[in-house]
């Protein structure tokens, strides 16, 4: 007989998940090797396998004594990930970068052939960038869509901007799909972006790649700073921090694969 000093119902709780977490680590076991492993009685593993079993979490195979995870977990998490805010995961890391250098910082994505920023953290500096939550950027020229592009097929980026106009902003601007082609190598190995004065005069962008559950760049952060007040010595600080705001809002939206 099994002893615990949690009340019944916490220990059936807890009992349960180390079931799901034992049938995570292999394809398949048995009743008796599943109640060996958690010290628990084959009758009591029985009974709990037979009650996931009618719940639809855990399969049979067949008439044998072998038990199976479903897909049902996935389909659980799979739904509670569809109602994460975006908004909300990045504007608490955007909060913790922003506390750190005080400068404009920027979550956007991906619209049709340009950018959009989905949200901002102003500067606390007098001089600032200009911008407004649902403007469009260009992508060849921003920070935010280099890196979002990199993450596409070389076919796929051309297809993007076959009907783009590159406009010269700044002498800076790339001029044409085969030139950004270069630096979108580059960003795809480095796992950042950079807008050089590319978009506006005296503005500097750096930006990192948000990932969701399927590692697909859905999203970037990024932050903008006026060149006088950009440090070069400080550029992989700056990233480092990028970084970790990107692998945490990256890991909330369910991806295990960060590449930095």
């Amino acid at each position: 007989m099994e002893r615990s000093n949690q009340p019944e119902a916490v220990s059936s709780v807890l009992k349960v998940f180390n079931i799901l977490s034992a049938l995570a680590e292999q394809k398949e076991i048995g009743v008796s090797e599943l109640s060996q492993r958690l010290m628990m009685s084959k009758a009591t593993t029985y009974r709990f396998l037979q009650t996931m079993k009618t719940l639809g979490y855990v399969e049979q195979e067949g008439e044998a004594d072998k038990y199976a995870l479903t897909l049902k977990l996935f389909e659980v998490g799979a739904k509670a990930l569809e109602h994460v805010d975006l908004i909300k995961l990045a504007n608490r890391e955007m909060e913790t970068v922003h506390k750190v250098t005080q400068e404009t910082l920027h979550l956007g994505s991906l619209e049709e052939n340009a950018i959009i920023y989905l949200h901002k953290i102003d500067s606390s500096y007098q001089l600032r960038m200009y911008s407004r939550i649902g403007r469009r950027n260009p992508l060849y020229s921003t920070a935010i869509g280099k890196v979002l592009m990199s993450d596409l097929p070389k076919q796929e980026v051309y297809e993007l901007l076959k009907d783009v106009e590159f406009v010269k902003h700044t002498e800076r601007t790339h001029a044409n799909i085969d030139e950004l082609w270069d630096e979108l190598c580059i960003v795809r190995e480095q796992h950042f972006g950079e807008d050089n004065e590319e978009q506006e005069p005296g503005l500097r962008c750096i930006a990192v790649p948000v990932y969701d559950r399927f590692d697909k760049a859905i999203a970037a952060v990024s932050m903008s700073f006026p060149v006088i007040r950009f440090d070069e010595k400080k550029k992989s600080e700056y990233v480092a921090l990028l970084h970790t705001a990107g692998r945490n809002i990256s890991l909330a939206l369910g991806c295990k694969n960060y590449p930095v």
